[in-house]
């Protein structure tokens, strides 16, 4: 029912083999082959994906820390009770 419509994919393109020689060619020499390339650098390109992780990371980090901050708060409060429970009365 709610399935996505996706474009119809362009065709790839059709490539011949670098050691096979164009057709028609009726050459008999062996072809030079082409240097290697050189070694393609990776680039960091954000995206989406670290945008997401970088909001749920801020996201957890701040609850953490309101976990821990309820957490004191509420340490204070029990030992304030049990110190006026323990604590003798004065008169």
């Amino acid at each position: 029912m709610f399935r996505p419509k996706y474009p119809a994919a362009p065709p790839l393109p059709v490539t011949r083999a670098a050691d096979s020689p164009a057709p028609g060619c009726a050459c008999h020499t062996t072809p030079h082959s082409a240097p290697s390339p050189l070694p393609a650098v990776r680039q960091f390109s954000g995206g989406t994906g670290l945008v997401v992780a970088l909001v749920v990371g801020g996201v957890v980090l701040t609850a953490l820390l309101a976990a821990v901050a309820v957490a004191a708060v509420s340490v204070a409060i029990a030992a304030v009770v049990l110190r006026s429970l323990l604590k003798p009365p004065r008169h």
